[in-house]
């Protein structure tokens, strides 16, 4: 089974022996492996066992201990699947793909120009936007993506994870805290106070980038930039309809990371922020 952390192992290798000058045969005869088996495992189409990590990056010139302590993590959870395995093929690959990175990643920054985060989504704003989102959807199945968006959230607040709660930084447009809706007319006030709660996480960091805000970069669509702890590349998702699309090629992240601090400068502190959405869910209450 081709796992995300599979694919993130495979390619990984394949990058470290790309480094080395190495050609598939010459990473076979410095390993004793056969080429065949190589390939197999860059590709994620074979499991590489815990022992044989060390090995293969001496071959490869890699002697420093963190790096190869990582890697080992990573092969050792390599065929793990999480918990949105249990949903079978109702999430978009895609979509799956995401999970796995986020639930691997250290912190996440995101703009969302036209709808707030997943991660700060409440039940019934979430149902409301999947249904309006994922056309395609039956009733049961929109169903099912709120109760995932739900079991997302816990990351947030997870202290058992090797880099603790992951942390977040949003960016979200003043319009999207103007939402109303056709049949709960109380949703907006119950989402913007659950935004405010979220804020008191330490974790947790919102900007809202206001109606009247300077030309930047976020203009031109939403993404995510997610990192992880070291070694692992920095990635990249663009958000679609289907899903999204995911690049860590090191010129794209210094684009997206230097778009989101340009974003974040075009945004409102934190702490301006916070108090204007306090001031739009009173409006709402009112």
């Amino acid at each position: 089974m081709q796992t995300v952390r599979r694919r993130r192992l495979g390619s990984a290798l394949r990058e470290f022996r790309v480094q080395a000058g190495m050609k598939t045969d010459a990473a076979a005869a410095a390993t004793g492996w056969d080429g065949g088996k190589i390939n197999r495992i860059e590709n994620a189409k074979a499991h590489l066992p815990i022992k044989d990590v060390a090995p293969l990056l001496k071959a490869y010139g890699i002697t420093d201990e963190p790096v190869i302590t990582a890697m080992e993590e990573l092969a050792r959870d390599a065929n793990k699947v999480g918990w949105w395995a249990s949903y079978g093929d109702l999430p978009e690959t895609a979509y799956r793909d995401f999970i796995g990175l986020e639930e691997d990643a250290e912190s996440t920054r995101v703009y969302t120009p036209g709808l707030l985060p997943g991660l700060l989504q409440v039940p019934q704003y979430a149902r409301e936007i999947i249904t309006a989102t994922a056309i395609t959807r039956t009733a049961g199945e929109v169903n099912a993506l709120v109760e995932m968006r739900k079991k997302r959230q816990a990351i947030l607040t997870d202290t058992t994870r090797p880099s603790g709660p992951l942390e977040l930084w949003a960016v979200i447009h003043e319009s999207t805290l103007h939402y109303k809706s056709a049949t709960h007319p109380v949703l907006m006030r119950e989402q913007l106070r659950h935004l405010i709660d979220m804020t008191n996480l330490p974790n947790v960091h919102i900007q809202v980038m206001p109606i009247l805000a300077n030309p930047h970069p976020g203009m031109v669509g939403p993404f995510h930039v997610v990192r992880f702890p070291q070694p692992w590349p920095t990635v990249i998702n663009l958000e679609n309809l289907r899903g999204g699309n995911f690049t860590e090629k090191t010129d794209d992240v210094k684009v997206y990371e230097a778009a989101f601090g340009l974003i974040q400068a075009a945004a409102l502190p934190v702490d301006d922020s916070r108090e204007k959405i306090r001031s739009i869910m009173e409006e709402t209450s009112s």
